[in-house]
């Protein structure tokens, strides 16, 4: 980190030494004020800030904080919709039960799927019940209505899913524009500072312009993996989602095949 300082300094260091005179190659040794950039560190740098750019890094760090708190618990929570759906999925094709495949959704609740054929199935089972286990869709409605129940119940697992996701959206997007906002207000107050000294040179804003940048540096590191973890989760979320849609279509042709006929 002291070494990025330093190599962001360092062009603003060697446009002084022109004008001084001293640069390489102008018949004068350099005088270069390099290793006092170094002697700072971020640390030194974060508190040395002023209470702006302070707040900025510390709006900046919350929403680190709250970013890898649901990209923690959002890892954990689509590894097991995906495990408990796999279960659920080789329980549902290899039994003819429904009362045990319906058992089998209530233990495994986490999983998408499992929840879209508790809707259907408790839809299913209210029809025939209401047909007296001999339903006649002219009488009760039609397969539409377990279609519909289906379809709710994919709506509210997606939106389940999704919880949290949108926060690391707007991490991704606003975090950099944050830090930014940080950087600019302190490097205008470096630059006002000089009207208070009577030197104008770099290093009079050097540790001001240090300051400043490390706000961006905190904007990108929140900002990168909360990209990053916010595309990996919207893909997972299709890919159940595309399950759940292809096990509603084999739910209805089975009760229309089985039950609704």
């Amino acid at each position: 980190m002291d070494f990025i300082f330093s190599l962001l300094a360092a062009p603003f260091i060697y446009f002084q030494l022109v004008v001084e005179g001293a640069a390489p190659g102008m018949g004068a040794t350099p005088a270069v004020a390099l290793p006092q950039m170094q002697s700072h560190s971020a640390i030194d740098l974060v508190l040395a800030a002023g209470p702006v750019v302070k707040g900025v890094m510390l709006l900046l760090a919350l929403m680190s904080i709250v970013s890898w708190g649901i990209v923690i618990s959002k890892t954990f929570q689509l590894r097991t919709a995906k495990g408990q759906t796999k279960k659920f999925s080789d329980i549902f094709w290899g039994s003819r039960n429904l009362a045990a495949i319906s058992e089998a959704a209530v233990k495994l609740g986490q999983s998408p799927v499992a929840s879209v054929f508790a809707a259907g199935y408790r839809e299913l089972t209210q029809l025939l019940k209401a047909g007296n286990g001999t339903r006649d869709k002219n009488d009760f409605g039609d397969i539409d209505n377990i279609d519909r129940a289906l379809k709710r119940a994919r709506v509210e697992e997606i939106t389940r899913l999704e919880y949290g996701t949108t926060f690391l959206a707007t991490t991704a997007s606003a975090a950099p524009f944050i830090g930014l906002f940080g950087t600019v207000w302190g490097i205008m107050d470096a630059f006002l500072g000089l009207a208070q000294v009577k030197t104008t040179s770099i290093q009079a804003v050097a540790p001001g312009i240090s300051e400043a940048l490390i706000a961006t540096a905190i904007g990108l590191a929140a900002a990168i993996p909360a990209a990053i973890a916010y595309n990996y989760f919207n893909q997972q979320v299709r890919v159940l989602g595309r399950s759940m849609e292809m096990f509603s279509a084999e739910f209805l042709n089975i009760a229309r095949r089985h039950f609704l006929t």
